[in-house]
């Protein structure tokens, strides 16, 4: 059977077609384009139609396929009129105008309560605060909207003319309900956000129409959804995982919401997976650092792959951490000058190569993983003894080894292709190729290459 993925991430996308078997998967990568957020009056927004039409290039270049299914970040959204027109190109989740919505909701409803429904770790970024800033801000827009849709959900509806919402990128929004993982009337009604613009929650799997006759399929949308459906543990073990790539989500998969006062310090995050299961995980910053360090570096003149850079920190004797939780860490203007400033109000030496910067954000990952694998074990009361780490950090060696080194256990790393495997693997379990998430995972396990690092 032939699946085809169209995994987006913020800064590129991809087709890839998988053929897949019950023993055996294999990917071929059939178009690969670029991704940014666009500038437009100082605000940050994401031309989705230029994505479908990349999108469409994409398809066409797959051949015949069984069925397609889109992954992309979370909470970003659009908004649809009546006659199924999009009002406006989507905010991006890095632009500044959430962070005025957070008090105001916050009036509304306290922290707690808003933890206690939606189990949502508490960023700025989220769809909540988003949404109530175009309220604020743009109130005759959100007039007009018929229909909310996630990025995923949007550009399926571009390809399908169905408006269909799915579960793990729903999940995302901090406005649907941890336990019944439908939308909160509760907030919706405390906010006085209109109803109808939220629809029908779909699980993953769901089939939601057709493009030129073949079948779009809901997959889990959100890409981390996806990612974590791919992690290839096939043996009775207490695990977590590291979906690691722009963005570190480390967590556990359960079967139901943590929803305490332990969750709420702790301020992990209950999203959606397939098969209703919970993605407890928290958000950590993540290659973004060395991304943006290298961007940085780039504008200085100073061009290095990431095998330049990697291999510069291997050789680095420069130990020294910081919190890569920092707000000013999220969308800054020159990163290496933001973590300069930070070692240096901690009165800590300063980094003087791209070696040592490097180093320095590789060890305050691992160092930031430590930590949150520790709350995990404490809110879970689980004592994990395997970290899976897949999607594009699979293959930072250093990392994985310094991850394994603080966290004193075994590290499997990979796959690489986490989220586009995530995806086609729920397409075809929709089609009945795996009958349960553990054949998939036994499938996953047999056709890609696992690294183990063994703590030194």
């Amino acid at each position: 059977m032939k699946f085809l993925a169209v995994d987006l991430g913020a800064s590129s996308g991809r087709t890839i077609v998988a053929e897949l078997s019950k023993e055996s998967i294999t990917l071929t990568e059939t178009h690969r384009f670029k991704n940014s957020m666009k500038d437009i009056n100082g605000e940050k927004h994401w031309d989705v139609h230029a994505l479908l039409e990349e999108i469409k290039i994409g398809i066409a270049a797959s051949g015949e396929v069984e069925g397609i299914g889109i992954d992309t970040w979370g909470v970003d959204f659009g908004l649809l009129d009546a006659d199924g027109n999009l009002l406006d190109l989507p905010f991006a989740y890095r632009d500044s105008r959430h962070e005025k919505a957070m008090p105001e909701v916050y009036a509304k409803v306290s922290k707690e309560r808003l933890y206690e429904i939606t189990g949502m770790q508490e960023m700025t970024l989220n769809s909540i605060f988003q949404i109530y800033a175009e309220k604020m801000f743009r109130p005759e827009l959100l007039a007009k909207a018929d229909r909310l849709l996630f990025i995923p959900e949007l550009l399926a509806y571009f390809l399908t003319g169905n408006k269909e919402h799915e579960y793990s990128a729903c999940s995302t929004s901090g406005l649907l309900d941890a336990k019944t993982r439908d939308w909160s009337d509760e907030l919706l009604e405390t906010l006085d956000l209109p109803k109808h613009i939220f629809g029908k929650v779909n699980m993953p799997g769901t089939k939601s129409g057709e493009y030129n006759g073949t079948a779009v399929y809901l997959p889990a949308m959100h890409d981390t959804g996806s990612a974590v459906a791919s992690v290839p543990v096939v043996d009775d073990c207490e695990w977590a995982y590291l979906s690691s790539g722009t963005w570190s989500l480390i967590g556990a998969e359960l079967t139901e919401p943590i929803l305490g006062d332990a969750a709420v310090k702790a301020n992990f995050t209950n999203e959606g997976g397939i098969d209703g299961t919970i993605r407890f995980l928290k958000n950590v910053n993540g290659l973004w650092l060395i991304q943006e360090c290298q961007r940085i570096w780039e504008e200085q003149g100073t061009n290095l792959s990431f095998a330049e850079i990697a291999k510069a920190a291997e050789e680095s004797s420069y130990r020294e951490t910081f919190d890569p939780a920092g707000t000013q860490y999220l969308a800054p203007d020159n990163m290496p000058a933001e973590i300069k400033a930070d070692l240096e109000s901690q009165g800590k030496p300063l980094p003087d190569s791209y070696g040592d910067m490097a180093r320095c954000c590789y060890e305050s990952l691992a160092a930031a993983y430590k930590r949150e694998l520790n709350v995990l074990q404490t809110v879970t009361g689980k004592t994990f003894e395997r970290l899976y780490v897949v999607g594009g950090g699979a293959q930072a060696t250093l990392l994985n080894q310094l991850t394994a080194n603080a966290l004193g256990i075994e590290v499997y790393a990979g796959p690489i292709e986490a989220t586009a495997i995530g995806n086609v693997c729920v397409q075809a379990m929709a089609n009945g190729l795996f009958k349960d998430i553990q054949e998939l995972r036994q499938a996953i396990a047999n056709s890609f290459e696992i690294v183990i690092y063994q703590p030194e």
